[in-house]
């Protein structure tokens, strides 16, 4: 026989002074817990990424809190209100717009510099992108290496994916909309036709998961510049030792955008090879392009 459960009310209990790191729904609001409730009705001054994002999830929970806009912008101005209210033994909460803050968010130099000045910092766990895309991934998880936001264009690109070529853990990324396919293209390139999962919209009413190739996944048209928010997980590289034609391969693809030094340098990261050999290499392929008809 089912029943209805009733909700605890919030808790009326003194909240102690000190900075609260609240995590927020990442798109649906009853993923809020009732400790960040809590925390968020009786806090002095709340520091959000953006306010009017923080209001509508106040007034979601019939919530009302002092505001201050807390981004990359304004957290310059924003920290020295905030450790001056935390002197005065005050509770600050600090959120963002989605998530658990830090995690690709401005806030660490706050929570830095408060626990240096002697205040407490209360972790108030819940919602994660990347720990959500995990949990779907069906990956491995005993090791992971969130990787965050991959450079927008796709040389910066290439080499940046090139420094976690040789990580044995999976990788994840977040990533902007309107360059998925691209990126998925140079993630094959350059990482290997690794198994892959694509997580859009995750928890929210146009959730969905994409599994396959890097290969199949960059050639999916629905992937090419889908809507909404993207998580990309990608499995642990090969523990196999590169091959000499792996490395040619490797080196052919970096000269079309490197010096053959620089190229060298990228190839010996990702496939854990000798620079001083794929050096040579790499001239030695550089001359011969340049002598082709």
């Amino acid at each position: 026989m089912s029943r209805d459960i009733a909700l605890p009310a919030l808790n009326d209990a003194p909240l102690a002074p000190g900075l609260y790191v609240v995590a927020t729904p990442i798109g649906n609001l009853r993923d809020i817990t009732l400790r960040a409730l809590d925390v968020l009705a009786q806090a002095d001054l709340v520091l959000a990424e953006d306010t009017r994002v923080t209001g509508k999830l106040l007034n979601a929970y019939g919530l009302s809190a002092k505001l201050e806009r807390h981004d990359e912008h304004a957290a310059e101005r924003a920290r020295p209100k905030a450790l001056a209210a935390l002197a005065e033994g005050k509770r600050v909460a600090l959120v963002s717009d989605a998530g658990t803050p830090l995690i690709s968010d401005p806030g660490y130099r706050l929570v830095r510099e408060a626990a240096a000045e002697g205040h407490k910092v209360f972790p108030i766990p819940g919602a994660s992108a990347l720990i959500a895309g995990l949990s779907a991934a069906g990956l491995p998880t005993d090791r992971f290496l969130f990787v965050g936001f991959p450079p927008p264009k796709s040389a910066a690109r290439r080499t940046f994916l090139a420094e976690f070529a040789g990580v044995r853990a999976t990788l994840v990324f977040y990533e902007g909309a309107s360059r998925l396919g691209d990126c998925l293209a140079d993630m094959a390139a350059v990482l290997g036709d690794r198994e892959a999962v694509v997580c859009r919209e995750i928890t929210k009413l146009y959730e969905t998961t994409y599994r396959g190739t890097l290969a199949s996944l960059a050639a999916d048209p629905e992937l090419d510049a889908p809507r909404g928010e993207i998580v990309i997980l990608v499995a642990p590289g090969r523990e196999t030792e590169a091959s000499a034609a792996d490395a040619d391969t490797a080196l052919a693809d970096a000269l079309t955008r490197l010096k053959p030094a620089e190229a060298a340098a990228e190839v010996a990261k990702a496939l854990g090879l000798s620079r001083r050999d794929l050096y040579r290499r790499a001239m030695e392929l550089k001359q011969d392009a340049e002598r082709e008809p």
